[in-house]
């Protein structure tokens, strides 16, 4: 038959439901966000997102630099050598062309704006023959391709000459502007920036010889293979002197621009957080080109389905697990995640982090804290449960020892159980009202009660005026049989003769008798009962025999029977400790030693009773 969930069971899933369901949908409407205002203020954690890319770039760390481009760099080498200012005269950029082409460069890539006309000094036209050497050499190379950031008046690419410049030189024009991520970070390639295809796309499709198809933000991230100067470089004055080896340029894409520091053209990149000069990043955007773009995002699905298992595991696990096997299910699920993310990225795919993780991270955070705040209420119920049958610092100590969901588990304890009765007061009860009966009740139970909890003892269960009560759990106890004594001997000389002159005081009645019955032995105790309703009890042979014992005191001339066995488990000497007589008891073999203390002697008992009903008659008549 299906088990219908308790209230505590209704309330545990359904806080970590809601724990779940808030975790998953913070997280989904962060990541919506990051899709919708992808790069604008209202994208919170888009930064964050895009910057463990450049973590996954730095732990997959360098890859094979490519064998088919080289960056001809404008360092500092190059002005100490060549002893020119920049921007360098043009005729030195058409003798650079001149050597490359004759090098065997198949692309010659100028990540260097070429705009505006060279001044010609006052009364003469060098300006303008250095421009010429420059068309002419790049149209006699018929390999060239030019960067530029914007078009001009007409439309066209800003290039010496516009349209007409860049038909004569046969050369392509490229915009060699990115798109930069928040932060100013260079990640991704764009196909085109204002109408015009990217330097990288037209100077591939130049290398190929074919059209490059159109990409979109799912494709374009750069795979840099290292940070910088992993692509194959060599100084503009070397090339333009001739200093490197034989085939060098041979078949490659030759990218020439800026790299001193001081001409500016630095930005930050994905790898390793580094900043990278211009061309090798251009250089880098060719390579991932030219590779296929082998680097993709995944679908947005794919995103949002990782979000909401990753957001709801921690919740879900916790309706069947602890907190601790919580706490390591959210952890393994952590690192197997960060694994995948890696390994897929070595693959080519770009997992989402930060959404997928973020909530993984807010649902297990607030699954530990629905775990403490559970653990708080049980605590407390626990402790409402207890607190009325022992003391405090026994309390405390249940408390301490309890497991995960609070309920404390049978175990078997040697103790001493003591069971109490009241001679006659259901007679008694029948002759008055109900309410003068249950006052004189709760007033009698009280003082034993007090007895009870004061000499260490854990009260079990009120049966009508009986009480049952053991010592030695539910926290062992050494001293447990001298304590089950001490405290017999205090309901029988101190407490039953107080609520028996209470008794005689309001003429209820001239006063009872109780008997008590002790034996120590091994006992199962533990909770039972529902969740809505627990209680702590004591079973097993040793709790039966002295429920027996209790009932052997009626017609006897002690109030106090005890077992050897809590003789024997005494740590103290009693003094006034005497054998009455060996009993046999229902449902043990063989016959009982029975032991009882002077105190509760019956005759000695009535004695007393006598004397002090005798001296409260005559304070009444004094």
């Amino acid at each position: 038959m299906a088990r219908t969930p308790s209230s505590k069971g209704r309330l545990r899933i359904a806080l970590f439901l809601a724990v779940g369901l808030a975790a998953t949908g913070l997280a989904l409407v962060n990541y919506g966000v990051h899709v919708w205002a992808r790069g604008s203020g209202w994208d919170i954690f888009g930064g964050a997102d895009l910057s463990s890319i450049d973590s996954r770039f730095s732990i997959r760390g360098e890859e094979k630099p490519p064998t088919n481009i080289v960056v001809v760099k404008v360092d500092g080498p190059t002005f100490s050598t060549l002893h020119e200012r920049w921007p360098f005269r043009r005729s030195l950029h058409a003798r650079l062309i001149q050597r490359l082409k004759k090098a065997g460069a198949k692309v010659i890539a100028f990540d260097i704006q070429f705009s505006e006309p060279t001044p010609n000094p006052p009364g003469s036209d060098a300006g303008a023959r250095q421009d010429n050497e420059f068309l002419l050499a790049s149209r006699a190379a018929g390999n060239v391709v030019f960067s530029t950031t914007d078009l001009n008046r007409k439309g066209e690419p800003n290039f010496l000459g516009g349209e007409a410049g860049i038909r004569f030189t046969r050369s392509r024009v490229g915009n060699g502007n990115f798109e930069p991520d928040p932060g100013g970070v260079d990640r991704r390639v764009p196909y085109e920036v204002v109408g015009l295809k990217s330097f990288s796309v037209v100077t591939v499709e130049r290398a190929t010889g074919h059209a490059v198809h159109p990409f979109s933000g799912a494709r374009n991230l750069i795979d840099f293979v290292g940070p910088v100067g992993t692509i194959p470089s060599i100084s503009y004055s070397d090339a333009y002197l001739g200093k490197f080896p034989k085939g060098y340029f041979r078949g490659k894409i030759v990218v020439v621009g800026a790299w001193a520091p001081s001409l500016q053209d630095i930005h930050p990149i994905s790898f390793g957080n580094d900043e990278m000069p211009g061309p090798e990043i251009q250089a880098s955007a060719i390579s991932t080109i030219l590779r296929g773009l082998p680097l993709q995002t995944v679908p947005n699905w794919l995103n949002v389905l990782l979000i909401v298992v990753l957001g709801v595991l921690a919740p879900l696990a916790s309706l069947r697990l602890s907190l601790l096997w919580t706490l390591v299910v959210a952890l393994t699920a952590a690192a197997l995640y960060l694994g995948a993310a890696l390994i897929a990225f070595d693959q080519g795919w770009v997992l989402s982090f930060v959404y997928p993780f973020g909530a993984l991270t807010l649902s297990s955070i607030g699954s530990l804290a629905a775990h403490y705040l559970l653990a708080a209420f049980e605590r407390e119920r626990v402790r409402d449960v207890f607190s009325r049958f022992v003391p405090e610092s026994v309390v405390e100590q249940v408390l301490a020892r309890t497991d995960d969901d609070l309920r404390l588990g049978g175990v078997s304890l040697f103790g001493t159980v003591m069971f109490t009765d009241l001679r006659g007061f259901t007679t008694f009860s029948e002759s008055l009202p109900a309410a003068r009966v249950i006052e004189a009740l709760n007033i009698y139970l009280s003082e034993m009660t007090e007895a009870i909890l004061d000499n260490g003892g854990t009260l079990v269960s009120y049966e009508g005026d009986g009480i049952m009560a053991v010592f030695g759990a539910p926290i062992e106890q050494a001293n447990h049989a001298d304590q089950a004594v001490a405290t017999s001997r205090e309901m029988l000389l101190v407490r039953l003769p107080r609520w028996n002159t209470w008794l005689r005081e309001h003429e209820l009645s001239k006063g009872f008798k109780m008997g008590i019955g002790l034996m120590s032995g091994s006992f199962m105790s533990g909770n039972v009962g529902s969740e809505r309703r627990l209680e702590y009890t004591a079973i097993g042979d040793t709790t039966n025999t002295a429920s027996r014992l209790q009932g052997l005191t009626k017609g006897e001339p002690y109030l106090m029977f005890m077992a050897d066995s809590t003789r024997e488990s005494l740590t103290a000497e009693v003094e006034d400790i005497v054998f009455v007589e060996e009993f046999e008891v229902r449902g043990r073999q063989g016959k009982v030693k029975i032991w009882s203390i002077e105190a509760a002697n019956s005759e000695a008992f009535d004695a007393r009773e006598a004397e002090a009903a005798a001296a409260e008659g005559a304070a009444e008549t004094g």
